[in-house]
């Protein structure tokens, strides 16, 4: 059994844990920042980097302290080094290789949507390669072939929004505040979902991707119309994206069945509507469904550290001019979709 220390700086959470390659959590530490953003009604890149400068050396002493261990009981040094906010990024990546140059443990640069992928297996020792995942959080919207560690391939992704980005941006219109996706959720469980008529972009369409750009705009001009309850926009809106993930997820179970497991993971998998329906659309598919704990959904350490375990055995390591990246793809192959930027 190995232990890895995991570094989590890719947006606002600061976060360090130890994860052994038993799924043995020994430690977890985090601090948000939504104090320092949320007057910003959103994530500033610079005052991030500057926090988890602030934050990440106490966080990775007080995980090492939690576990009664020293960095010279450590395995590996696992940071994550994309993709993210680069400022951030560069700030754990450097800790990352600055602890693993004094200590002489090997390094291991995680990408943080890997971090993600893994993350179900590290709560359920019985989710088996491969899997369906659905990776839905503030940056990302993507369906996923998860075949191993390090081998996945995109069977979808965003032309435009990320899911998580569109639920921020229409808290931010109902001036709900930050962070946004949770405070969706909870007034949209006292609205009517079919209240307001808005668009499912790319509904039944042929090609197999996401688009949340429109509906964010649709919500907009609900709002500004004042026709609308804020309660009933908030539901109508979940229940379009909840209807534009389960087309997009059946086209895909469709075209590329045969797996036994149905996976969401990232931060908008902790919301529990979308849960609900994910479980509901497996069952039709007799197939597993798996989600981790809304803790693991969101941006943490131990995902990093269980990546850099799930890494660790297979000796995958990196040097230590290894570079950070604002954009990595898990499926390096992946052809660009229609109209998409960088991010997709």
């Amino acid at each position: 059994m190995a232990l890895i220390l995991g570094i989590e700086s890719s947006c606002d959470e600061s976060a360090a844990a130890i994860i052994g390659t038993d799924r043995t959590i020994h430690a977890h530490r985090l601090q948000t920042q939504e104090d320092e953003h949320r007057d910003f009604g959103g994530v500033v890149p610079e005052i991030a980097a500057r926090a988890h400068a602030h934050h990440l050396t106490p966080l990775i002493k007080a995980a090492l302290d939690d576990a009664d261990m020293t960095l010279a009981d450590m395995d590996a040094i696992a940071a994550t080094a994309g993709p993210g906010l680069i400022g951030g990024v560069m700030v754990g990546l450097v800790t990352g290789k600055a602890l693993a140059m004094a200590a002489d443990k090997p390094l291991i640069a995680v990408n943080h949507l890997e971090g993600h992928a893994l993350s179900p297996r590290l709560v359920d020792d019985t989710l088996a390669f491969p899997y369906m995942l659905l990776l839905v959080s503030g940056g990302h919207c993507q369906i996923l072939r998860v075949n191993g560690t390090g081998n996945y391939q995109r069977l979808a992704t965003t032309i435009d929004d990320a899911v998580g980005e569109a639920f921020d941006k229409t808290a931010k219109i109902l001036g709900l505040g930050y962070p946004g996706g949770p405070q969706v959720e909870k007034l949209a469980s006292t609205g009517d979902p079919n209240a307001v008529p808005l668009p499912r972009p790319l509904l039944r369409s042929a090609e197999p991707h996401f688009s949340f750009a429109g509906l964010k705009s649709a919500v907009l001009r609900a709002h500004q119309s004042g026709e609308h309850n804020d309660a009933d926009l908030a539901a109508s809106f979940q229940q379009a994206v909840l209807d534009c993930l389960r087309d997009r997820l059946e086209k895909a179970l469709r075209e590329h069945g045969g797996m036994e497991s149905l996976v969401v993971a990232g931060g908008v998998a902790a919301n529990m509507p979308i849960r609900a329906m994910l479980e509901g659309l497996a069952a039709e598919h007799d197939m597993r469904f798996v989600a981790p704990p809304g803790w693991l959904c969101t941006d943490n350490a131990a995902m990093i550290g269980w990546a850099g375990a799930e890494r660790y055995k297979a000796g995958l390591f990196d040097p230590l001019d290894v570079a950070a990246r604002p954009r990595w793809p898990l499926d390096k192959h992946a052809q660009k979709a229609r109209g998409a930027g960088v991010k997709a």
